[in-house]
């Protein structure tokens, strides 16, 4: 089975993002626990826990179909310690939350050296705090999102991701998410039935598939290799539909959420129709 769903909105409180991705005709989604743009937040409440509980149950929901993504604030990465340690006292912050909601992921940038720090360097630091947080947490799968490269951001390379697995001391707490217009962005093709099976090899040998967990399905405003994060509403880009249609028929891609971070959020409910009827 594919989830498909879209990053969609939690405002008014987390339980009513269930109910925004039922009305786009979802079986998956994506959520902020809390504001992605500030550093604190209230801590989640028992009635809204207890709704959002409800609202998964009630609407069919399951916690392998759900992928939460943290802020964009954190950089465990970050080349100076007092703000390192404030990155990962969110990022355990956010793993509660997720394990609070009864969910198993949590998506996260790996992060920046910000032309401080050398690249291995910063590896080496967002691997060490991906381990504190796991002794600081029970359950939570952290997924670590490949990016376009844009700026001094790591995770544009496969490499870099295996790096990072390669270092965590429980592997079973670890996995990936693919997002296709970082991907294409950072140099990786899916254009074509033989590029995309040639990208997909690559991230097999390098990385391995038992650590997908996740995909963000979106086109591309940038160009091919151009280490620039722009996304687009899916046929509407540098990619192209093709592209999707592999997606949705590689059963190597079952039972992870497939989340739309496109541009429109006005034609997700379309968009979500189109990915489905490529599923055949």
């Amino acid at each position: 089975m594919k989830y498909i769903g879209a990053h969609v909105s939690a405002a008014g409180g987390v339980e009513n993002a269930v109910k925004n991705a039922v009305d786009i005709g979802a079986n998956g989604f994506a959520l902020f626990t809390k504001n992605q743009r500030q550093w604190r937040a209230k801590p989640l409440s028992e009635k809204s826990i207890k709704k959002f509980k409800e609202y998964m149950q009630i609407h069919g929901f399951c916690a392998d179909a759900i992928l939460p993504h943290d802020s964009y604030l954190i950089n465990l990465g970050h080349p100076e310690s007092e703000k390192r340690e404030k990155s990962l006292n969110a990022f355990i912050d956010e793993a509660r939350r997720v394990e609070a909601l009864g969910l198993k992921y949590l998506n996260f940038h790996p992060g920046s050296h910000l032309k401080k720090i050398s690249e291995e360097e910063c590896l080496d630091l967002i691997s060490e705090n991906v381990n504190k947080a796991l002794k600081e947490t029970e359950s939570c799968i952290f997924v670590i999102e490949t990016t376009a490269g844009q700026g001094s951001n790591l995770g544009y390379k496969f490499e870099h991701l295996a790096y990072i697995i390669d270092k965590i001391e429980d592997k079973s707490r670890i996995g990936v998410c693919i997002d296709t217009a970082h991907i294409f962005a950072a140099g990786y093709d899916i254009r074509t039935k033989d590029a995309y099976e040639k990208t997909m090899q690559e991230f097999d040998e390098i990385i391995g598939f038992k650590y997908l967990k996740g995909m963000h399905i979106n086109d591309s405003k940038a160009k091919f290799a151009s280490r620039v994060d722009r996304h687009h509403s899916l046929g509407k880009g540098e990619i192209g539909l093709d592209a999707f249609k592999f997606i949705m028929q590689d059963k190597r891609i079952d039972n992870i959420p497939l989340i739309l971070e496109t541009i429109e959020p006005e034609i997700w409910a379309e968009e979500i129709k189109l990915l489905r009827s490529f599923d055949v």
